[in-house]
């Protein structure tokens, strides 16, 4: 019998489940038709919650140098809806805290130059900070200085010792990401110059058990942060969370503003309030995660019963979209070819390429005009306005748009 791990934050042995959701490969793992009758590696997706400072967290697995590689097939610069997201925060953060001309911007898992790029545009020098190789190209490409590193403590006193320090530090969906979480956050600490400023954006729990969204675990997310717990891992190296923000991305994000803990600044009012809004849902009561398993095993079944009535009553489903939370729902699910013929994708990177698990073929957006299924299941269900939009004409052979999360609902 294996030991149990140890929790990633505080080091304490995990014994409470979260939910187990079986075997699965990595999400971001697409596969080319010359891979797919080879062995493909799939690993437990079964989650802890910490019993001392209830961190919910995966094990890990896989190194992340195995996972964000130059063959990495995620690019932001796909979704118009995040590069709106973008650009907003950057106007944001411009008018809010009063940012100049010299305001050193460094972004962490700055992926192909997203957000930089708007820095950039009006005149702020910027340095993002990635690791996957074919992503830092396309950044730098885009005229923004890219470091291809991980980032830690080690990188963190490189650049600190190359008079490199960030007035504005920020990273969108790469704290989850971390494996080794004390180091990325110490780095964090050693990057920042006095008086600067840190902004984090990642999926909240709460929303993720609230609204049943557990598809959003998978293997590249190593954890998954309320504000209770994500104050915690910032005091321990010295920094303090002055403000939190809700955000309708991924389904419900929060943006955490930190600083070091000597700074003057006074915390908003806005930080009590979340606190009160986590307790009041039970975010201090392990019993309350143990609920979580059962939520998904219903989710389960309810994409399955409509996958399957489709099927008998002659109905053709495809997918839009490749994310990694739609890996994480079929594997799931047990969701092969036989009940989704195929999905499409935006990104040139993914389309011509094959599910990981599923073997689900990819083709651009132009196959579902080609194909003219019945259904089409947005499996990147956070951006279902914008496809809803995009593919508005689908109506016009009596085809509907299928979501999965929370629950399954057919958009006539």
């Amino acid at each position: 019998m294996t030991a149990a791990p140890g929790c990633r934050f505080c080091g304490a042995e995990l014994s409470e489940t979260f939910v187990d959701l079986g075997m699965a490969p990595l999400s971001n793992a697409f596969l080319r038709s010359d891979q797919l009758k080879a062995m493909e590696p799939f690993f437990p997706l079964h989650v802890w919650v910490c019993g001392k400072c209830l961190l919910v967290q995966l094990e890990q697995f896989e190194t992340p140098e195995g996972i964000f590689n130059s063959d990495y097939a995620y690019f932001s610069s796909y979704s118009d809806t995040w590069l709106a997201h973008a650009k907003t925060y950057v106007s944001q953060m411009i008018e809010r805290f009063g940012l100049t001309p010299e305001t050193q911007v460094v972004e962490l898992a700055s992926n192909d130059g997203y957000l930089l790029q708007y820095f950039l545009e009006r005149g702020y020098p910027v340095l993002g900070i990635e690791p996957a190789g074919n992503v830092a190209e396309a950044a730098r490409a885009r005229g923004i200085e890219t470091e291809c590193v991980f980032f830690g403590v080690e990188t963190a006193r490189r650049l600190r010792s190359q008079g490199r320090r960030a007035d504005l530090l920020l990273g969108n969906n790469v704290l989850a990401h971390v494996p080794d979480l004390n180091d990325f956050v110490a780095g964090m600490k050693i990057m920042l110059a006095p008086g600067g400023l840190i902004t984090m954006e990642f999926p909240h729990l709460l929303n993720l058990m609230r609204l049943n969204q557990f598809d959003t675990i998978y293997h590249e997310h190593f954890s998954y942060f309320s504000f209770l717990t994500v104050r915690q891992v910032f005091a321990r190296h010295g920094l303090r969370l002055l403000d939190v923000e809700p955000l309708p991305t991924h389904g419900g994000s929060i943006r955490i503003y930190g600083v070091h803990a000597d700074d003057q600044r006074t915390d908003t009012d806005r930080v009590d309030e979340m606190l009160r809004r986590e307790r009041q849902f039970g975010l201090e009561d392990l019993a309350v995660y143990r609920q979580f398993a059962e939520q998904t095993r219903r989710a389960k079944r309810d994409v399955l019963s409509f996958l399957i009535r489709a099927a008998e009553e002659g109905k053709r489903v495809c997918g839009y979209g490749a994310p990694a939370k739609g890996n994480t729902l079929l594997n799931y699910c047990g969701v092969r070819s036989d009940m989704i013929e195929f999905t499409v994708d935006r990104s040139p990177e993914k389309q011509g390429k094959f599910l990981p698990g599923t073997h689900i073929p990819v083709y651009g957006p132009e196959r579902i005009r080609q194909e003219r299924p019945d259904y089409v299941l947005i499996l990147p269900w956070n951006l279902r306005d914008e496809i809803v939009s995009q593919m508005a004409d689908i109506r016009a052979w009596g085809g509907k748009f299928v979501v999965p999360i929370p629950q399954v609902e057919v958009i006539d």
